[in-house]
């Protein structure tokens, strides 16, 4: 597959943060573990910031799925439950994903949310690119763009994919899942957002006794966030959990909140590890999350919403 060149003066321009309100569509496999709940909640209640035009289900596989199609429906089934809990509509807006990863063949997978993001991307004007927050196995935006190049001029890729690129691997959920699209997805040239989660959003930890506290009874979904944390980590004295994927939400916020460096993009072998290569294409890079003003945004707009 041979994509369009791209200057590096335009992928620069493209990876300075949009500075105004960006046009975002969410990719998520939204019932892999609790975060992606709390990371579409922030968008879409953060409008100012924020327009939200699509969420794509996204596939995995893990004890919560039998398998990666079953675990993109879980997923699809969880965003119309997120919906209805924010009082949104689902059509024209939530689209089913992949039901299988492009593998090592690299095949792209055709599905109505695949088809969605590149109508979307290309009827982007150039000059408004569609911010692409993958929050999973990146499987459907690896798929459009082998089915059409041209969008890596229409759009920004911002992913919480993989491990700081110091650690000694990087088989982290998401990228783990389809390796092949990830490499697919960075080797494109597209302009592309690294939000790694090991060494820079693994900072972003919060505990039930919090969640009662900062949104408990504030709205149907602060309960519903509080109620699958519990769910999830029963376990909760003197216990945290990562609420990774919000990471990607507050950088398109306040970039501020994760700080970040333009890097030559990571090249990422067959061995799912980070090596280098100065002679590819820039990418920007978080090296750091700055947690408290991110809870305290999330909160807030939670809280807001119960009052709304």
């Amino acid at each position: 597959m041979t994509f369009p060149q791209l200057s590096e003066a335009f992928r620069i321009s493209r990876l300075e943060h949009p500075g105004r309100k960006a046009r975002v569509v969410l990719d998520t496999d939204t019932y892999n573990e609790i975060d992606d709940q709390f990371a579409l909640t922030y968008a879409l209640l953060s409008p100012e910031q924020l327009s939200v035009e699509a969420i794509y289900a996204a596939p995995f596989h893990n004890t919560r799925s039998d398998g990666p199609g079953d675990g993109m429906e879980k997923s699809y089934e969880e965003i119309l439950r997120l919906l209805d809990f924010l009082g949104c509509s689902a059509d024209g807006f939530a689209f089913r994903g992949s039901r299988e990863y492009i593998g090592a063949e690299r095949k792209p997978q055709e599905n109505a949310a695949v088809h969605d993001l590149i109508e979307k991307a290309l009827a982007s004007a150039d000059d408004d690119p569609l911010y692409v927050v993958a929050i999973g196995a990146i499987t459907n935006v690896a798929s459009a763009l082998l089915l059409e190049p041209e969008i890596i001029k229409k759009i920004v890729v911002v992913w919480l994919g993989g491990h700081n690129l110091n650690w000694p691997h990087t088989r982290e959920f998401n990228l783990v899942q389809d390796v092949p699209a990830a490499q697919v997805a960075l080797d494109s040239g597209a302009p592309f957002v690294i939000v790694p989660c090991y060494g820079v959003t693994s900072h972003l930890l919060t505990t039930l006794a919090e969640l009662r506290e900062f949104i408990g009874g504030t709205s149907r979904i602060g309960d519903y966030l509080c109620q699958i944390f519990q769910e999830y980590r029963p376990d909760s004295f003197g216990a945290s959990s990562v609420i990774w994927d919000i990471s990607t939400i507050a950088w398109l916020i306040n970039p501020d909140w994760a700080p970040s460096d333009l890097v030559h993009s990571p090249l990422l072998t067959d061995q799912v590890t980070w090596s280098v290569d100065r002679s590819r294409h820039l990418a920007r890079v978080a090296n750091f999350v700055h947690r408290d003003p991110i809870f305290r945004d999330l909160f807030g707009k939670i809280r807001a919403q119960g009052r709304a």
